[in-house]
C-alpha cells in the first residue's frame, strides 16, 4: 500500500476521535468520521476537513483502514462486524469487556488475518520508550521491582462508569500491559485490594459492578521481579502516572518531573508547577506517535506494535484482579489458586 492514497474512518467522535481526527489529518489523504449522532461527526468533520459517513453506513465506505473510538462497550459488536472485511483496525482498549468475547474476536483475527493494534498509548510515550531500551540493554541490571502509580485527576462521569469495566479493567490495565512490555515478562501472580473512600458512586454503580476509587495491587512476574501498582480516580492536584523501577545497577523514574501532581512537603524540590490535567495532557505526544505508528503500519504492512495477544494478557491480569478482591487471596494467572 505504500505510496497509494490512504483512506481512514475513524468510527466516534468524541474525545478519543477527535484526537485521532486530528493526528490522522496530517498522516493521510482522506479522514472520514462517522458517529450515533450525526452532528457530533459533522462538528468534527468540519474541523478537521474529514468527511461524514452515516452510521448505518460505516461498513459501505471505501476506506484502506479503521480506527475505532467508541465507548468500550460497543467494541466488541463492531469488530465483530468490521474484522471480516480484513482491514487494519486501530482499536482503542479494550476488546471487549469479556474473556469470553476478547477470545471470540481474537478468533476472528486469526480466521481472516486481520491486523488490530489496541490502543495502549503509553507504550508510544517517548521517556517510557527510552526506559525500555535501557531496560532491554541490561543497563539496570537485574531487576527487582516497579512501583507504578496511575491517578485520576477528576472522577468518571456516571454515564462513562455504565459502559466501562472496573478500576483494574478501565484504568489499571494500562500499567498491566505497560509493565509486562517494558521488562518483557508476563504477570505470573496478582493480589489486589479494593476500595471506597470519598466517590461512593463507584461503589453504587447502578450495572453492578464491583468498583472502588482506590485500588492497590501486588504482583509478582514470571521472571521474579516485585510489582506494586496504585490506582485511584481521583488525586486533587492533578493527573499522575509515574513509574519507579529498581536494579541492581541503576534506578530510573518515568514521568516524574515539574509537572507532576506532588506537593513535596518542605518544598525542596520544583514540582507541581503545571500539573497535568488529564491523560491526554499526559501523553497527548505518545497519542499522536501512536496513530503514526498505525498508518506507517498500514502502508508497509507491518504487523501490530500492541495486538490483541498483547490486550488479552493485559485483560486477563485485570480480571485476575477483581477475582482476588472478591475472594481475598492472591491469584495465578492459570486461573488457580498458590
Amino acid at each position: 500500500m505504500a505510496g497509494n492514497p490512504l483512506r481512514v474512518l475513524v468510527i466516534g467522535a468524541g474525545r478519543m476521535g477527535a484526537i485521532r481526527v486530528e493526528d490522522l489529518s496530517g498522516l493521510v489523504d482522506q479522514v472520514f468520521v462517522t458517529n450515533r449522532t450525526p452532528d457530533v461527526a459533522a462538528g468534527l468533520a468540519e474541523q478537521f476537513g474529514a468527511q461524514t459517513v452515516g452510521w448505518s453506513e460505516l461498513g459501505q465506505v471505501d476506506v484502506d483502514a479503521y480506527v475505532l473510538t467508541t465507548a468500550s462497550a460497543l467494541h466488541a459488536d463492531l469488530l465483530s462486524s468490521l474484522i471480516p472485511r480484513g482491514l487494519p483496525i486501530l482499536c482503542e482498549k479494550p476488546l471487549a469487556l469479556t474473556m469470553a468475547d476478547t477470545d471470540r474476536l481474537i478468533a476472528l483475527i486469526d480466521a481472516h488475518r486481520t491486523m488490530v493494534q489496541v490502543g495502549f498509548q503509553r507504550r508510544f510515550d517517548p521517556e517510557i520508550a527510552e526506559a525500555q531500551r535501557r531496560i532491554r540493554a541490561g543497563e539496570l541490571g537485574t531487576l527487582y521491582a516497579v512501583h507504578a502509580f496511575s491517578h485520576d485527576h477528576q472522577p468518571s462521569s456516571p454515564e462513562f462508569m455504565s459502559q466501562a469495566g472496573d478500576i483494574f479493567a478501565d484504568l489499571l490495565v494500562h500499567d498491566f500491559d505497560l509493565i509486562a512490555w517494558l521488562i518483557d515478562s508476563q504477570f505470573e501472580q496478582v493480589f489486589a485490594s479494593l476500595a471506597v473512600r470519598e466517590h461512593h458512586q463507584y461503589g453504587d454503580r447502578v450495572d453492578g459492578v464491583r468498583d472502588g476509587d482506590v485500588a492497590l495491587v501486588h504482583a509478582t512476574m514470571a521472571n521474579g521481579v516485585q510489582v506494586a501498582i496504585s490506582g485511584t480516580r481521583h488525586d486533587p492536584v492533578g493527573h499522575d502516572v509515574h513509574m519507579e523501577i529498581f536494579g541492581s545497577m541503576d534506578s530510573i523514574t518515568i514521568g516524574f518531573n515539574q509537572r507532576t501532581p506532588l506537593h513535596p512537603v518542605f518544598g525542596e524540590l520544583p514540582m507541581a508547577l503545571d500539573p497535568y490535567v488529564g491523560f491526554v495532557d499526559r501523553f497527548r505526544a505518545a497519542f499522536a506517535a501512536e496513530t503514526t505508528a498505525f498508518v506507517n503500519a498500514v502502508r508497509t504492512n507491518a504487523p501490530s506494535l500492541c495486538s490483541a495477544i498483547d490486550a488479552r494478557r493485559a485483560f486477563q491480569v485485570a480480571q485476575s484482579c477483581s477475582a482476588s478482591v472478591a475472594t481475598g487471596q492472591p491469584i495465578r494467572m492459570d486461573g488457580g489458586s498458590p
